[in-house]
C-alpha cells in the first residue's frame, strides 16, 4: 500500500485554492465578492487562484453584466467536485494512517 499523501491533489492542496474549493463545494455558485470576503483574500489574489482552478477545469467562471457593472459568479465543475472529494478523502486517510500499514506487516 502506498502512503495516502500520493492521492492529494496538487492543484487543490494549496491553502487558498483549498479554501475556494471548500467554499464552492457547499453551494451551487458564489459571487466573486462573497467568496473573496468568505475566505478573506484580496481581489487580485483570488483572481489568480481562480485562474489556476479554471485552467485545471475545476472551476467555471460565469461573467455577466448588471447594468454597466460586471458580475462574476463561480462554481465547481463536476471534475472539481470529484477532485475536492478525493482530496478530502486523502486528507482523512493521512490523518488515520498507521505507520505499519505501508510495511506489509
Amino acid at each position: 500500500m502506498t502512503h495516502p499523501r500520493k492521492s492529494l491533489d496538487a492543484v487543490i492542496h494549496a491553502p487558498v485554492r483549498f479554501s475556494i474549493a471548500a467554499a464552492l463545494a457547499s453551494v451551487d455558485e458564489a459571487d466573486f465578492r462573497t467568496l473573496r470576503d468568505t475566505i478573506e483574500i484580496t481581489d487580485s489574489a483570488l483572481s489568480k487562484q481562480i485562474t489556476l482552478l479554471e485552467q485545471a477545469e475545476y472551476v467555471k467562471v460565469h461573467k455577466s453584466f448588471v447594468g454597466k457593472r460586471a458580475r462574476t459568479r463561480l462554481s465547481l465543475t463536476a471534475t472539481g467536485r470529484e477532485a475536492f472529494t478525493r482530496h478530502l478523502a486523502a486528507l482523512r486517510d493521512i490523518a488515520e494512517w498507521e505507520p505499519d500499514q505501508g510495511s506489509g506487516k
